[in-house]
């Protein structure tokens, strides 16, 4: 699983909303690296497309 998470995180996009929320939690929180064994420089990655999506109104800030 690792692996193949690796390699959808090399074309990692901001505009594929359900590939992001994979990495959410049910507050809108983003899972630690561990969860699903992601590099440092995979979860900087991720973490700004998180935020970007976020800016763009694709995923929501909070979900209440």
């Amino acid at each position: 699983m690792e692996a193949a998470m690796s390699k959808k995180l090399a074309n990692l996009d901001y505009k594929d909303a359900y590939f992001l929320r994979k990495f959410l939690n049910s507050q809108g929180k983003m899972y630690p690296p561990k969860r699903y064994g992601l590099s440092a420089k995979e979860q900087r990655a991720l973490a700004l497309a998180v935020k970007r999506a976020r800016y763009m109104a694709l995923v929501p800030y909070l979900v209440r």
